[in-house]
């Protein structure tokens, strides 16, 4: 029996073993995990190969730890599957120790300051990912090609991508041959030329593999064999196997017009492996009801070319062409949410609306370099493992400032002449991503809604609605602030105020090591209320738990922020989905409260801490309460005498 190997004919980045949500902390934890366990004595002069159980160790180390849940048939292998996509991107060798990029994320990581010091104003963790999948290369079929790289080159050349171009078009792109031909074809698939479908086909079946399998399968009598041969399964042919009945099928259908094969069809192509099995339903059927197709027969047959077939070769070919395209398409799309996790912590490339962009000033540097970029795509960088300056990447690659404003001014036509001035134009536009994100995703009504699955602890919902690269409670902050901002009239710096990390996308992610997610909304000065720092507190935790974890630290914040700043007039709201009686009751007290520096030089008398409930944030989006009538309803309830066990029902929601 003929054999056609399986010849990869895209790049992806990292490893689908290592999917997962909360990436950016993942990556993190996963370097202090492994920071920690080769500093263990009995670890230190180990190896990392085959065979050897310290894979096993790590994996129950992990275990322990509850970075991995459940318990592996073989940990071993989970433990080289979750590690190998920081091997891919140099932050970790190959015996799975840090490298110096990997140490240099660590410490970032450990300190927990993410802001960054560069031209680019992205925060640090994303410069040391930028230059990481600058140098990033994968081999597909002996040939070299950096991912990150060519996308940067497509998205230059051609303005932006499509999700779908991105998804389907660009991981095909893997000598600079073909990176040209893909780029063209995108073009011309822009002015109504082709399709997506007919461009994969066309690099599928320009491969000599491919070819081969073709000829063979036209020559040769179908039969099992035959079809699992011509299949190249990546895995195992066997997964292949029935495709055979499924063709049998399908030829019935065409030539002998045979109506009673159409349930039957429909019901075998589930049995197909994989993503595959769907869009074969997808491209041969106009129904999913199984009572229409048995009662309709051939009428619920899409008008497709396959069923078209006019000789045995047209429709040999057609079914070969057709099973490598869904097959290629199921893995590109597979690959994609991939290549989108890695790119996102660069903070340069935007993924909304459809599209993929450059952010504004990543885009005005590598504009600069769009003639040189081809330079390096196409070989491996020997500085993979190394923390380097960009100029030691490539020294094209060298951040000029001249050149950057200038293509601010070309690209954007904004004119700056400093750094400062630059910062306030990016700020800018900036909050009108922020505005326009708000009024595409957050409207009040999407808020309102949010706010009631944070009180049922929908967090597959959250996550679906705001980001699956942040936790639960890290959205919770962001959700709040995003309603803080809207019940302000959308005045106030949010962005410095909420103290979280952001993607270029202007959505949360999670860091590592925690740290003050407070909200620290500062107000000038109006008629209606002095200038003030308001602190957002925000928690899910309840009952018990909210009390132990959550008092102290609440005034903790409040007293060291009066003491740092010396803002008289500074207080805290606490938001909960549940509001402890308890806790009420020592915020309430803490009214009459002293609060002291370290060596008792200075004292904050009384702090106003004000417990609100989302319940009552729900009331207030709902009701379109500003921020004027709040700061005035919040005064009167911190003033007021009422009792304890009456006091938030009567002064907080009689009063909303």
């Amino acid at each position: 029996m003929a054999q056609f190997p399986f010849t990869s004919y895209c790049w992806a980045v990292g490893t689908t073993s290592f999917r997962t949500v909360d990436f950016n902390v993942k990556i993190e934890r996963q370097l202090v995990l492994l920071n920690e366990f080769w500093a263990i004595l009995e670890n230190k002069n180990e190896k990392w190969e085959s065979n050897n159980p310290l894979q096993e160790k790590y994996y129950r180390f992990m275990q322990d730890i509850g970075f991995v849940v459940g318990n592996a048939g073989r940990p071993d292998k989970d433990a080289r599957q979750v590690t190998s996509g920081l091997v891919d991107i140099g932050l970790i060798d190959n015996e799975r120790r840090l490298t110096d990029a990997g140490k240099a994320l660590l410490n970032i990581a450990k300190t927990g300051d993410f802001k960054g010091d560069n031209p680019l104003q992205i925060s640090a963790d994303s410069f040391i990912y930028m230059k990481q999948l600058l140098k990033t290369s994968n081999n597909v079929d002996g040939n070299i090609i950096r991912p990150f790289v060519i996308t940067a080159y497509a998205l230059l050349k051609l303005g932006y991508l499509s999700d779908d171009e991105f998804t389907y078009l660009i991981p095909l792109c893997t000598t600079h041959k073909n990176t040209m031909f893909i780029i063209d074809a995108i073009d011309c698939l822009r002015n109504g030329k082709g399709s997506i479908d007919e461009i994969i086909l066309a690099r599928l079946m320009a491969m000599e593999n491919y070819k081969v399998a073709l000829k063979y399968f036209l020559a040769t009598e179908t039969t099992e064999d035959v079809i699992t041969a011509v299949g190249m399964n990546r895995k195992s042919r066997t997964y292949d196997k029935p495709y055979y009945a499924f063709y049998k099928l399908l030829y019935k259908i065409v030539f002998d017009k045979d109506g009673g094969s159409v349930l039957p069809l429909y019901e075998l192509s589930k049995k197909l492996n994989g993503k595959p099995a769907t869009l074969w339903r997808q491209y041969l059927f106009n129904s999913a009801s199984r009572k229409k197709i048995e009662s309709d027969g051939l009428a619920v047959l899409n008008d497709v070319p396959l069923l078209k077939a006019v000789s045995e070769n047209d429709f040999k070919q057609l079914f070969f062409e057709q099973m490598h395209l869904f097959k290629a398409r199921a893995t590109l799309s597979d690959y994609a949410d991939l290549n989108t996790r890695y790119f996102k912590t660069t903070d340069t490339m935007i993924f909304a609306d459809g599209k993929v962009i450059f952010d504004v000033v990543p885009h005005c540097w590598l504009h600069s370099t769009i003639d040189e970029l081809p330079s390096i795509a196409f070989s491996v960088s020997d500085k993979l493992s190394e923390e380097v300056r960009l100029s030691e990447i490539a020294p094209f690659l060298a951040i000029n400032e001249g050149k950057l404003y200038a293509n601010l001014k070309k690209l954007y036509g904004i004119t700056v002449k400093t750094a400062d001035e630059a910062k306030n134009v990016i700020n800018d536009e900036r909050y009108k991503r922020l505005n326009a994100l708000i009024d595409e995703r957050f409207t009040r009504e999407s808020l309102i809604d949010l706010f009631s699955k944070f009180e049922n602890r929908d967090d597959n919902a959250i996550r679906q609605a705001v980001t699956n690269n942040a936790d639960i409670p890290t959205i919770f902050e962001y959700v709040l602030g995003i309603a803080w901002y809207i019940i302000s009239d959308r005045k106030g710096d949010l962005l410095s105020y909420m103290n979280l990390s952001l993607e270029a996308d202007l959505l949360p992610r999670t860091h590592a090591s925690g740290g003050n997610a407070d909200i620290e909304y500062l107000y000038e000065e109006t008629e209606s209320y002095p200038a003030h720092c308001l602190l957002l507190e925000a928690t899910l935790l309840d009952n018990s738990n909210q009390r132990r974890a959550e008092m102290e630290p609440v005034s903790r914040h409040l007293g060291d922020y009066k003491l740092k700043t010396g803002d008289e007039n500074a207080y805290c709201v606490f938001i909960s989905t549940f509001l402890h009686r308890n806790v009420i009751s020592d915020f309430r007290n803490r009214k009459t409260y002293q609060y002291y520096s370290d060596q008792y030089e200075n004292c904050v008398d009384g702090l106003k801490i004000l417990p609100l409930a989302t319940a009552e944030l729900r009331t207030i989006l709902e009701r379109k309460i500003g921020y004027e009538r709040l700061y005035s309803l919040f005064e009167g309830a911190y003033r007021s005498n009422e009792s304890v066990p009456t006091w938030y029902e009567r002064e907080v929601i009689g009063e909303l």
